[in-house]
């Protein structure tokens, strides 16, 4: 019963985001928000899905995680050249990453204060600010 229960509120979840929702999809959302909120690689990602006898290719999941992202359902995160996260909370955040594990973690937004941002380009507007805080 649980789980008709989950796999409708993840259904509604894409349907709200006007994403079909697919099988493949509806397995991903499970993956992605069953534990609450977290950082993750396409890469690791595809191997959790492989466990858990989920058959889809790296390639799917790649452009499932840029479809969510479009949908506004993940914040995509890049701290270092070829590492991308995808991160499940959407809600205004920083981040701390870890250079030799190359792991991601929260920063709350009021544990820094940006002071004065600069003047974007005549025409064009901020739509948001990511700061990533590298660490070893």
């Amino acid at each position: 019963m649980a789980d008709t229960k989950n796999y409708n509120k993840e259904r509604e979840r894409l349907k709200k985001a006007s994403l079909r929702p697919t099988r493949q999809r509806v397995a991903l959302v499970r993956l992605l928000f069953g534990s609450g909120d977290r950082h993750a690689t396409p890469e690791q990602l595809y191997e959790e899905a492989k466990q858990a006898g989920i058959q889809v290719s790296l390639a799917t999941i790649y452009n499932t995680l840029n479809q969510f992202t479009a949908a506004g359902l993940l914040r995509q995160v890049t701290p270092a050249p070829g590492k991308t996260f995808f991160d499940t909370n959407i809600v205004l955040h920083h981040h701390f990453y870890d250079e030799n594990s190359q792991t991601l973690a929260d920063l709350p937004a009021s544990a820094l204060q940006l002071e004065r941002l600069p003047e974007p380009p005549q025409g064009k507007s901020i739509t948001s600010v990511d700061v990533v805080v590298r660490v070893r």
